[in-house]
């Protein structure tokens, strides 16, 4: 991990223009005085703020350097300055469009490696809408870019002393604080161009903690494991190392009691299983919202998601309001408490969240522990081994797209029979079991087919062996066939990939097979005293 800064006055900054600009000199000036060593820059080559007050102190009207400039701060320190009153702010001031131009410069690799992806400002202004602001609440943007959580502060009467933020992107500092200048005519003293996660302990030195924190944090930005590792034990965040959930857990110790908290965030971290640990962590708060934006980010498949909490514990009585598809409806708290993997399944309304706990309350068994796993063979380059017509040493593989409910399709791919080609093969015994169920990885509906020929797979399929699971490898595959059980599925993971983890959360009801041997919906949903009509299910009363 980087050496932590000593103090958060080393990392304050001003660019030259500022500098000029305060003392009414040129900027050759200013470089001038940097050249002759009167004044320290940073890498980024901005005035650090310290050696500029005490370039200011010691130096500037004591020795000779420009009259004009001497007699202009002698005369101008004894003046106190007035805080500059806040302008009325819209979407379309003249400071969003300094902001808008530098996220489109941003080359898609950058985005994708530091995991940046700038907030627009409808939904900036979305997520403040629930919380009720005071000018003298404390603001945080623990990685604050262009400065569109700011703006939005700033516009809801925070005070521009208690605004808060940080980023590593020095240039994004620089348009935040030009935008804030140009729009509200102030300035920001408390933004700092540093990596929020090591000046932590820093900012707790100034400000114990926050009234509120809204921020848009890096989505599975590039860092190095170990130091993923420290930063997750320190912020409590157990198995959950994406930098959503270290910024999560790091913004959490520092909430004031009673403070609200705003993320928005991929919707993985809403129902995938890394999230987990950090989810049970927020469960304990009080959640007030959970709204689904949609795909707001061109170019990025994943949907952008918020969730707003207050720091308070929570209690199974807590309505939380979610917005899914521009519809709204309130779920308890105690509807999510039994999902498995802490899922935060807000896209489910409170009369599915009904039907989806009645499934988890009638005596069942799991996969996790009865089953033996593998996936497709991954051949390491496709256009190399694989070919579409059969050839002397060649065995048909199965693909995703070639498996059904009631069995393969004709074979359309061959590769040679030799596995040590292969990048990553399952071992050989369980594409050859006695019987096997095999399945799309690829997909939003569940779909597996039955395989007792020692079939082989390509890596768009996986399999499953059930051991002593009480029911056959058929009577399986028609469950996790039926529609009932893809319903429950998409309710609790809304995921196009069949992960392991997945399947094994679901309820396996063995109990159903002892009286009906051969599965059939109807029976099944009156087993489990459930009903279907129209397509939408209900609970018996």
């Amino acid at each position: 991990m980087p050496a932590k800064p000593s103090s958060l006055e080393a990392l304050r900054t001003l660019s030259i223009e500022e500098a000029a600009r305060e003392v009414q000199v040129s900027l050759a000036t200013i470089r001038n005085w940097i050249k002759t060593g009167y004044l320290k820059t940073a890498d980024s080559g901005e005035v650090y703020q310290q050696s500029w007050e005490v370039f200011k102190q010691n130096i500037l009207g004591k020795e000779k350097l420009h009259f004009g400039v001497n007699k202009l701060f002698k005369e101008t320190t004894k003046i106190q300055a007035k805080r500059p009153l806040i302008a009325h702010w819209s979407p379309n001031s003249q400071g969003e469009e300094l902001g808008i131009n530098y996220q489109n410069s941003l080359s898609d690799s950058h985005k994708n490696r530091e995991g940046i992806y700038y907030t627009p400002s409808w939904i900036v202004s979305d997520m403040f809408d629930p919380i009720k602001i005071r000018p003298e609440n404390i603001f945080l943007d623990p990685c604050c870019g262009s400065g569109n959580f700011i703006m939005e502060a700033l516009r809801r009467g925070i005070a521009p002393e208690n605004v808060y933020a940080v980023d590593t992107d020095i240039q994004a500092i620089k348009i935040t604080k030009e935008r804030v200048k140009k729009t509200f005519g102030c300035e920001l003293p408390n933004v700092f161009h540093a990596d929020f996660l090591e000046i932590l302990h820093l900012l707790k030195q100034k400000v114990s903690s926050f009234d509120l924190i809204l921020t848009n944090p890096p989505w599975g930005k590039k860092m190095d494991k170990k130091v993923k590792e420290t930063y997750s034990r320190q912020f409590g965040c157990g198995k959950s190392l994406d930098s959503t959930s270290l910024f999560m857990g790091a913004c959490l110790s520092v909430l004031k009691p009673g403070g609200h908290l705003s993320f928005l965030m991929q919707e993985a971290f809403f129902n995938i299983a890394s999230f987990e640990d950090i989810r049970s962590q927020v469960f304990e708060k009080k959640i007030d919202r959970l709204v689904d934006y949609g795909k707001v980010f061109p170019g990025l498949l994943t949907k952008a998601q918020a969730i707003t909490l207050v720091n308070q514990p929570a209690s199974d009585l807590d309505k939380i309001e979610c917005r899914y598809q521009n519809q709204t409806y309130r779920r308890s708290r105690k509807s999510f408490k039994n999902n498995p993997k802490r899922i935060f399944n807000f896209w489910t309304n409170s009369a599915e969240a009904a039907v989806i706990e009645q499934l988890f309350s009638v005596p069942h068994t799991t996969l996790k522990g009865k089953a033996q796993w593998g996936m497709g063979i991954v051949t390491g380059n496709n256009q190399k081994y694989c070919s579409s017509s059969y050839q002397p040493g060649y065995i048909p593989v199965y693909r995703g797209s070639d498996i059904t409910p009631v069995g393969f399709k004709k074979p359309g791919v061959y590769i040679p029979e030799d596995f040590s080609k292969y990048q990553q093969v399952a071992p050989l015994e369980r594409y050859q079991a006695k019987e096997k169920l095999v399945y799309k990885f690829i997909t939003s509906r569940l779909c597996f087919c039955y395989d007792d020929q020692q079939q082989f797979i390509l890596n768009s399929a996986n399999l499953l062996i059930p051991k002593d699971l009480g029911i056959t490898a058929i009577q399986l595959r028609d469950l996790l066939n039926s529609e009932i059980i893809n319903w429950l599925y998409n309710k609790l993971f809304a995921s196009h990939k069949v992960l392991r983890s997945d399947l094994e959360s679901l309820p396996i009801h063995v109990d159903y097979f002892k009286k009906q041997a051969k599965f059939d919906e109807e029976s099944y949903l009156r087993y489990l005293k459930i009903s279907r009509q129209a397509g939408k299910y209900t609970c018996w009363v």
